[in-house]
């Protein structure tokens, strides 16, 4: 029932469309209107040539198309010549469409919403060429074109568009904003042809878009609908505001900038407005779809939306006096720098992105070009250092970014203007390392000069992953540890982006633990991109289909760690997903497929030079065989990998079977790049399970992950090592750690440290860096445990580190962002504080230190206190 949809949702009748019409056609005349009212005034910004709306629209060509002076640049005459070039392939392809195709190729019109969407783009590319003032551009001016853009509008919304009876079919992203974006635009462009020609034409479209947005209120943005928040919202309004330069409708573009201002508001997740979970946190966490770590994907769509509003309000009353600029600054310092690493997007936060053949270079030039904006639009140390970070990733990247792909030629041009400025220096956004806590979105990100690692969890707040329309078709462990650890000067698409995920079965992707099974695509099970069940719920976009189907979240909230300076410790408890639960409750239909997953109790120390996994109660409670992997990495084909290692005893490893290992060593002589890892002592634990290490070569198609991806076969070498437990094997316990670039010298030296496993069990699991001076422990029961000299009120998460200067300064958070209080004790001298932050109380005790932390509404943020 692929059009369940339309049954569900209130068709618009002809007579409202004629009614919306009508005061549109009215304000498109030049009537400015009362913001509050909608009826005509004098008194308000005017629509004139000298007005706020003239300027809006003109602000609006010159981000599109730039102006004579920017295009006639050469840095921007590879834009100009995309332009162009675009421009005429479109040309060809309408001259050549055949019966029921405004382009050939694009048929099916009333059936395919994707078609009709890229008709209306195409339409725009040539309308944007006919604006695009450069000497070498031939289309620009070009009445003949732009008529025919015209008339193509006419043709669509005559056959295709206008009768809201038969529209909205498919994709509602594609009738709410992905249409409307692309004719938002043309109306701005041919505003003044559109005017000579067809005066009835942008108030016709303007209405039919309003009556497609049916997830709204009145056709207009609703900011209780759950399809109206974060980026979505800002695409909406964006096009808003855009509709009403093209109207000269103050009214519109008023509410259009109120309702976007919304999403700079920070996510309080104690008092939601409207209800929305969607958007920035305090932490620089992103979330879109009520549930889903998303800064790398929604997150820089909202970015550039944003930001290009910024643009277009410039030197407007419509621009609010509030830091717009300040906010979206700390938008990147806090959230999106983090996860770039060398110029390339971390997959942790991409959702169903990472399925797609687009790579991690491509999502970080989005960012790239938001912040070269911003820099124009912020002053003294703000902009030196926006402008200083571009000039940093265009610096440490290693695929150089493609200023063409920016849809400005303006900010190609400031882009230029930047590399060239010697007077500023290229300059990160954050020191080389540090460890950041994304708790509200159960993301880790640990940096260090030469490597970054990013860990992915889940909980009851955050899904496990995010399946949709035929994306990210095998995503079931995504969220449960998976890690991803980035090595300094090679090209990332070697290593990761949609041929990791290709390539590296799901079942090992690296660090997940897994149960022995094979499961099913959606598709697969159900021969549709979603389960289709109206009678209970379940329809292409509804919330059951979030839910259980397309992002569903952990039924555990341990999720979490703490940090302390450039250290960090993270935690989870491994649990089944709500679908499984629903399920096993009787709350899902019989034909409905669910998945039980495997058990762990999992820890993540992060420090200098290595990444400490201890794993405790790994074990399958349905007696399935499980896989916990260590790592796995991808090569390409021909490059020379080698593997070397030491067994417990003191032998050189070889393969092959399951073995002790003391320690591993991976290297890509090709990529110079290097892992190693360690197998640590535990107590009760002493040789720890064996450890089997496999290299294969493997080709896959990319479409095995996303439907949409081009059938490109690709061919990797493999590497994976792991821990493999026998079906109906009691729980085991598993400690080990990564250490990036490591030469095998070093890998010997952990034989007498500095590393120790203080515990490890279901219920505390802690280490010591003796090099450091640092203790990290994580608790997960309920009630006092023991860690070494520490004592920890769980569950909590703790760091200890003492410093040169004597003083010892200890970190506390609630990794499951439920408790009011924490208390941790440190026994063997009684200490004073030096300084702690707000809520943190400490005790001098007999030879101890009481630390108490109010961690009430603190959402998995760390405290800290200085003790001497």
């Amino acid at each position: 029932m692929e059009l369940s949809r339309r049954a569900l949702l209130s068709m618009v009748p002809a007579s409202a469309l004629l009614a919306l019409a009508e005061p549109l056609r009215a304000r498109a005349a030049g009537v400015p209107r009362d913001p509050a009212t909608g009826e005509p005034s004098t008194g308000h910004l005017p629509a004139g040539p000298g007005g706020d709306l003239a300027r809006l629209a003109a602000n609006t060509v010159a981000v599109l198309a730039g102006t004579a002076e920017v295009d006639a640049r050469p840095e921007v005459a590879g834009k100009v010549a995309a332009i162009t070039g675009a421009a005429q392939d479109r040309l060809e392809a309408m001259d050549a469409a055949g019966d029921g195709e405004l382009f050939q190729g694009l048929g099916d019109l009333g059936t395919s919403d994707k078609n009709l969407t890229k008709s209306f783009q195409y339409l725009y590319e040539i309308a944007l060429a006919t604006r695009t003032p450069a000497d070498s551009n031939p289309l620009h001016g070009d009445e003949a074109v732009q008529r025919r853009v015209i008339d193509g509008l006419t043709w669509l919304h005559d056959h295709y568009y206008g009768d809201q009876s038969k529209g909205y079919y498919g994709n509602w992203h594609n009738w709410e904003i992905g249409i409307s974006q692309q004719v938002s635009k043309i109306l701005v462009l041919l505003r003044d042809q559109l005017a000579a020609h067809r005066p009835d034409l942008t108030a016709t479209y303007v209405a039919a878009m309003d009556g497609y947005l049916r997830n709204g209120k009145d056709g207009d943005v609703d900011l209780d609908s759950r399809f109206h928040t974060g980026a979505n919202l800002a695409d909406i309004t964006t096009d808003r505001i855009m509709q009403g330069a093209a109207l000269g409708d103050d009214a519109r573009v008023s509410k259009a900038v109120a309702d976007q201002l919304t999403v700079l508001a920070t996510i309080d997740p104690y008092e939601l407005r409207h209800g929305v979970t969607d958007g920035f946190y305090a932490d620089g966490s992103f979330i879109q779809h009520a549930s889903v770590a998303y800064t790398g994907t929604y997150g820089t769509g909202l970015l550039s939306r944003v930001v290009q509003t910024l643009k277009i309000l410039d030197g407007t009353a419509y621009l609010p006096r509030d830091d717009m600029a300040g906010v979206v600054r700390g938008w990147v310092v806090d959230g999106f720098a983090p996860v770039i690493f060398e110029g390339w997007m971390m997959e942790a936060v991409k959702g169903r992105g990472v399925s797609r053949a687009k790579n991690g270079y491509a999502d970080a030039t989005t960012v790239l070009e938001a912040v070269t904006d911003l820099a124009a639009h912020s002053s003294g140390d703000d902009a030196t250092a926006l402008k200083g970070y571009v000039k940093f990733v265009r610096e440490a990247v290693k695929v150089p970014p493609d200023p063409t792909a920016f849809v400005s030629p303006v900010t190609v041009a400031r882009y230029a203007d930047i590399l060239a400025d010697g007077s500023v220096p290229a300059r990160d956004l954050r020191e080389a390392s540090y460890t950041t806590a994304f708790n509200a979105m159960d993301r880790t990100v640990h940096h260090r000069p030469g490597w970054a690692f990013a860990l992915a969890r889940s909980s009851r707040r955050i899904s496990k992953y995010e399946y949709m329309s035929g994306e990210n078709l095998k995503p079931w462990f995504q969220g449960d540890g998976a890690h991803y650890l980035y090595l300094s000067e090679q090209d990332q698409s070697h290593a990761f982006g949609v041929d990791y995920f290709a390539a590296v079965s799901p079942y090992r992707l690296a660090g997940v633990t897994a149960p022995v099974e094979t499961r099913r695509t959606v598709p697969e099970l159900y021969g549709s991109q979603w389960y289709d069940n109206p009678d209970a719920g379940f329809t292409a976009s509804s919330e059951k289909q979030n839910t259980y189907v397309y992002f569903p979240c952990a039924t555990d909230s341990h999720s979490g760690g703490a940090t302390l300076g450039a250290y960090g410790t993270a935690s989870l408890v491994q649990s089944d997903d709500v679908a499984w639960a629903a399920k096993q409750a009787g709350r899902l239909p019989d034909d409905f497929v669910a998945y039980r997953n495997a058990g762990a109790t999992k820890s993540w120390f992060l420090l200098d030079d290595e990444i400490v996994v201890l794993a405790a109660g790994v074990h399958d409670p349905a007696g399935r065989a499980v896989t916990t992997t260590v790592d796995s990495r991808i090569a390409a084909e021909s490059d020379d990998v080698t593997l070397t290692g030491r067994l417990r005893e003191g032998t050189p490893w070889r393969r092959p079977g399951p073995a002790h290992l003391a320690w591993l060593r991976y290297a890509n002589a090709d990529e110079k790049t290097a892992v190693g890892y360690v197998f640590l002592d535990a107590p009760g634990a002493p040789r720890g399970p064996r450890a089997t290490v496999s290299l294969e070569t493997v080709t896959r198609s990319l479409q095995d992950v996303n439907a949409a991806n081009p059938d490109t076969r690709i061919t990797k070498q493999v590497f994976s090592v792991l821990f493999e437990q026998p079906p109906g094997a009691p729980a085991t316990t598993l400690a080990y750690a990564l250490v990036p670039g490591a030469t095998e010298r070093q890998l010997r030296r952990y034989a007498h440290g500095p590393l120790t496993v203080l515990a490890n069990t279901p219920d505390v699991q802690a280490i010591r860096h003796r090099g450091l001076e640092l203790l990290a422990a994580n608790s997960f029961a309920p009630g006092t445990c023991f860690a070494g000299p520490l004592a920890m009120d769980g569950p909590a998460s703790v760091l200890v580190r003492r410093g040169g200067d004597g003083v010892t300064t200890v970190a506390v958070a609630d990794p499951t962002t439920e408790r009011d209080t924490v208390t941790v004790t440190l026994h063997g001298r009684s200490l004073r504080a030096v300084s702690a932050d707000d809520g943190v109380r400490v005790t001098r005790l007999p030879g101890a230190t009481r630390i108490e932390v109010a961690t009430r509404h603190a959402y998995g943020r760390s405290f800290a206190a200085r003790l001497r």
